[in-house]
């Protein structure tokens, strides 16, 4: 029996200690229900992954917005650019078609010239000889006047009437052929003239 008072004393004497203890330990742990106390109770604050992931869904709507104004605006300034380029290489095409056109306008007009040059060079090329050589023939011909009381067998007055002959017969055949102006009407284009005198009678007035 004294035992089991000395163990009701013993327990009557840990009794007190045990629930400090205990009061402790809920002091302890009630910060830990207060704390979870919020995450269990949806009803009041939403968790955060459900505020991220809401955030989230209604940033997407304003960034497609914001890439669809940027995108309209990237192919306008596309078009643009490419009206302007297309634009630019039409009028240096223009430029260089009007280039192309003048340029071959004036080659025509080159060849033209050079080909009226040459054709005028080889008619007209020994125009200054044989007008050099008309002055020949008058001194082949006053020879000719001096030798007319001559005889014809002389062989000087033949051996003049030879070269004679053949010098005109090589005018001929370069295009200079004698025309006939003696007791016919003065032509500017034809003649020129040399000297005036009065006409005898009035039949020759105007003439050669």
């Amino acid at each position: 029996m004294e035992e089991k008072d000395k163990i009701n004393e013993s327990d009557i004497n840990t009794a007190p200690e045990n629930p400090e203890v205990n009061r402790t330990s809920e002091t302890v742990t009630e910060p830990e229900h207060e704390n979870n106390t919020p995450a269990n109770d949806t009803g009041t604050n939403p968790p955060a992954e459900e505020v991220v992931a809401a955030e989230e869904k209604t940033d997407e709507p304003a960034e497609k917005d914001s890439k669809g104004i940027f995108g309209k605006k990237k192919k306008i300034s596309k078009k643009e650019k490419e009206k302007n380029a297309a634009g630019e290489l039409g009028q240096k095409l223009a430029e260089l078609n009007d280039k192309h056109i003048r340029l071959a306008a004036e080659f025509d007009n080159y060849r033209k010239r050079t080909l009226k040059e040459k054709a005028d060079l080889l008619k007209y090329g020994a125009e200054n000889a044989l007008k050099g050589l008309l002055t020949v023939v008058d001194d082949f011909e006053r020879a000719l006047k001096t030798l007319e009381n001559v005889p014809d067998e002389d062989p000087v007055k033949a051996g003049i009437i030879l070269i004679y002959n053949k010098f005109k017969e090589y005018l001929n055949r370069q295009g200079i052929k004698e025309i006939e102006c003696k007791d016919g009407i003065f032509n500017v284009d034809e003649h020129e003239a040399i000297t005036r005198f009065p006409a005898p009678s009035e039949e020759l007035k105007g003439k050669v």
